[in-house]
């Protein structure tokens, strides 16, 4: 019998002649981090959406700790949290009042509810702010308070979609430290994120999706060291010199620019491409500011199995045609 608490079969998710999710398949065992990476539109949305019964799946088979997520959507709505892209708090309640809320439409026996708020408010640092609205926090509080309204009910399993979308770097390590913690605590976290950094610090395993399909998956390290390549970044003293320097540097490895004066070149190795790099920009007398070589990155490896870097960006691209108000 699998020990996994989260399996998908071959899922498929229409909307008109868009296959938002295309024939995925993945398994989360319990107590473990996947990250679900992938730029906007890729389909990681409508597979949480899938996987906590809002969206039904067109076909294929999901369960959650061996619950059917269509046959037993509503035993499934009781052993999940969801914390998504946007804080879904009553900005009109208190951080308080909008726990014991939760307490109340998770059917929590009443006696337990005010001291579960009070036990979450401590632990996600809101008890100063207990009392007051939540339209007077400020965008990392109520990521919390959000995050901490998804586990009112003691869920064993969270799905935590893009949480961290539009915080700051020191909002973000506060949020991941307690998602840690979480972990450690025993619950299973299936997590979407476009923030490379993201996936490769909380998840004990990464599946890359793209146009609703996984296109690899494995750990961060086993995802760079088969589909990464070494970097050799050049940075020049214009634009105009980088753009030069990005034809002529063609031949040593796939190039991109990661800004206007900085070329990266991906090598399949340190040494002589390199040599090759120097030797070039020397014969076609162009001088570098810096030269540099690099490890390969997650959004090295997605650039090569996609050939586009993940761009973290807040439009709606991965929203479903329900959420932007279609039939």
């Amino acid at each position: 019998m699998s020990d996994a608490a989260i399996v998908v079969d071959g899922l498929v998710k229409r909307f008109g002649p868009l296959r938002a999710v295309d024939g995925v398949d993945l398994e989360v065992p319990a107590g473990t981090v996947l990250g679900l990476l992938g730029p906007n539109g890729a389909g990681k949305t409508t597979i949480v959406r899938t996987l906590t019964t809002i969206l039904h799946p067109d076909a294929g088979h999901a369960s959650v700790l061996g619950l059917d997520v269509v046959m037993q959507a509503k035993a499934v709505r009781k052993v999940i949290g969801l914390a998504g892209q946007y804080a879904a708090v009553d900005e009109n309640l208190t951080g308080a009042e909008n726990l014991r809320l939760m307490g109340e439409l998770t059917h929590q026996p009443a006696a337990s509810i005010r001291p579960r708020a009070d036990e979450l408010l401590e632990r996600f640092d809101l008890t100063a702010a207990a009392n007051r609205p939540a339209r007077t926090y400020s965008g990392g509080m109520r990521r919390r308070l959000d995050l901490a309204a998804a586990l009112v009910h003691r869920p064993p399993v969270l799905f935590l979609d893009e949480p961290t979308t539009g915080l700051d770097p020191p909002g973000r390590s506060e949020l991941w430290a307690m998602i840690g913690e979480l972990v450690v605590d025993g619950t299973t976290v299936l997590l979407t994120t476009q923030y490379l950094e993201e996936a490769d610090r909380l998840a004990d395993h990464i599946v890359l999706i793209d146009h609703g399909q996984v296109v690899a998956e494995g750990s961060a390290t086993e995802l760079k060291s088969k589909f990464g390549s070494t970097v050799v970044d050049v940075t020049l003293r214009s634009a105009r010199a980088a753009k030069r320097a990005a034809q002529f540097l063609k031949p040593v490895g796939a190039v991109e620019m990661t800004d206007e004066r900085t070329v990266a070149v991906h090598v399949p190795d340190s040494g002589r491409s390199l040599q090759r790099v120097v030797r070039l920009l020397n014969e076609n007398r162009v001088t570098s500011e810096k030269v540099g070589i690099r490890e390969p990155s997650l959004d090295d490896v997605f650039l090569q199995l996609t050939g586009k870097p993940i761009e973290p960006t807040l439009d709606d691209a991965d929203l479903t045609p329900e959420d932007r108000g279609a039939a």
